[in-house]
């Protein structure tokens, strides 16, 4: 099949999904989900190739696409303004972290993952200690590096298990709070100052031109290729740093430069790759094999809920003998669990102004770290 027709239809694929989130019903599932899903119709259809006749494409798409999309939704991690989240709110989202990765250890222990998952368990550990970290821009970093994303069952296994304890601890962190404040009322922390929050802190929307955008991808295309450069030398003295790792670190070093938050487009440049990259996961999602994902999707769900529990034991445990404010203990959790954007939400849902700031900036910071995080627990784990 001719790659660039193959290419029209994923994007055709992309736009679809888009338009099916105006629904309520698929607004639930994630534009994420949808995508995958969407790619895995179409290949089964024979739409477009799928992972038994996969074409060069996919490849090209794994090899340059992916690793630019995580390369450009961290070009507004401004790590500068973390400052700004307030200690209470980098506190509790710190504690978090260490409820994330001592859940992966609890979930590896206490199911069957090793027995299940192969030679996987510890890639898909760090997937998920990325993603629980900060957000999906760390699962697709570690499930790039370890091939993951070729095991396209697996992977989209992987994603649903996400998004669906993703969603079950957003409903959890709205009636804990209210729960554990009958028991003991809340204790604001911190000055209760509220940050001023402009509408680019948290607009899902970029106005964009012509100059930026090649900007954006020039730097883009020379940080992936210094990347590699980078890893092929490191390796031939004697080390092993992985090039997604190098990517991510260029990435962080520029988002730090003020004239990088006066270029327009990273967002959407990253949103368009990680969906093109998405659906093409899809398309190695084949029925025929879809007798292997029973025992699968079963031990994924039973080590993320393990995984997710012991992180909301320690956060709001060991949390309320710091901090009694349950608001603030939840919307930490979620800027682990489900980024910024659910943190954020939550700080409305709370109607906690001066909280709405410090959610999405520790969230960017869950962006910033989470790949560090779990590349090193699926490297002590595999």
């Amino acid at each position: 099949m001719d790659p660039l027709l193959v290419l029209v239809i994923l994007f055709l694929l992309i736009i679809f999904s888009e338009w099916l989130m105006k629904f309520p019903f698929f607004q639930n599932l994630g534009t994420a989900l949808l995508v995958i899903l969407m790619g895995a119709v179409a290949a089964n259809l024979s739409i477009i190739p799928s992972a038994s006749n996969a074409i060069p494409l996919y490849d090209d798409i794994f090899k340059y696409v992916a690793p630019l999309s995580i390369f450009y939704l961290l070009l507004e991690v401004n790590l500068s303004n973390i400052r700004k989240a307030g200690i209470p709110m980098l506190l509790m989202f710190s504690l978090g972290i260490i409820g994330t990765v001592a859940g992966v250890f609890a979930g590896v222990s206490l199911t069957p993952m090793k027995e299940v998952m192969g030679d996987n368990y510890g890639a898909i550990s760090g997937m998920f200690a990325g993603t629980y970290t900060g957000g999906s821009v760390n699962f697709n970093a570690v499930a790039l590096h370890y091939g993951m994303n070729k095991e396209g069952l697996l992977y989209a296994g992987s994603v649903a298990v996400d998004n669906i304890i993703t969603t079950l601890w957003m409903l959890l962190c709205i009636v804990i709070p209210k729960m554990l404040s009958k028991i003991r009322p809340t204790e604001i922390a911190g000055s209760g100052k509220i940050p001023k929050l402009t509408e680019a802190d948290h607009s899902g929307e970029e106005s964009i031109n012509v100059m930026h955008l090649g900007i954006l991808a020039a730097l883009g295309l020379f940080s992936l290729w210094a990347s590699e450069y980078s890893s092929k030398w490191v390796e031939g003295i004697g080390f092993t740093i992985p090039s997604i790792l190098i990517l991510t670190t260029f990435a962080l070093i520029l988002a730090q430069f003020p004239i990088m938050r006066k270029l327009r487009g990273s967002r959407l440049m990253g949103f368009i790759s990680v969906y093109l990259f998405l659906v093409v996961i899809g398309a190695y999602c084949e029925i025929a094999a879809l007798a292997e994902i029973g025992r699968i999707g079963t031990t994924l769900l039973a080590f993320g809920l393990i995984l997710v529990g012991v992180h909301g034991v320690i956060q709001f445990g060991l949390g309320a003998l710091i901090y009694k404010d349950w608001a603030l203990l939840s919307i930490a959790s979620q800027a682990n669990i489900g980024g910024s954007t659910t943190a954020l939400a939550l700080s409305k849902s709370f109607n906690r102004k001066d909280l709405l700031l410090p959610a999405i900036l520790a969230g960017s910071l869950g962006n910033g770290v989470g790949t560090y995080i779990g590349f090193l627990v699926a490297g002590f784990l595999s």
